[in-house]
């Protein structure tokens, strides 16, 4: 069982900054994608931004050139860093490790951490 523990969320002016930590139990960078989601109030989940095993990245459209995600094998840690914050970011923010293999797959999730931008 593999538990993932997200830190970092807090209370932010728009135009400001934060950055998110995702600390794994255990080291499963080698095999799980690693994976940022949003929930805001009233609307479904929200896919943020991947990080594969091979360290590929990508991002949701609209977070592209102001989040950044990266991660520390040797922490066990991914990160997400978020610049130039809007009210729309808004959000609790969840961490994802997803691992897909034939005909089935294996996640696992954070409790996520609430992020608040004001303008």
């Amino acid at each position: 069982q593999v538990q993932l523990v997200e830190s970092g969320g807090g209370l932010v002016q728009a135009g400001g900054s934060l950055r998110l930590s995702c600390a794994a139990s255990t080291n499963i960078f080698s095999i799980y994608a690693m994976r940022w989601w949003r929930q805001a109030p009233g609307k479904q989940r929200e896919w943020v931004a991947v990080i594969t095993s091979g360290g590929t990245t990508n991002y949701a459209d609209s977070m592209k050139g102001r989040f950044t995600i990266s991660r520390d094998n040797a922490k066990n840690t991914v990160y997400l860093q978020m610049n130039s914050l809007k009210p729309e970011d808004t959000a609790v923010y969840y961490c994802n490790a997803h691992f897909r293999y034939t005909g089935s797959s294996s996640d696992y999730w954070g409790q996520g951490t609430q992020v608040t931008v004001f303008s």
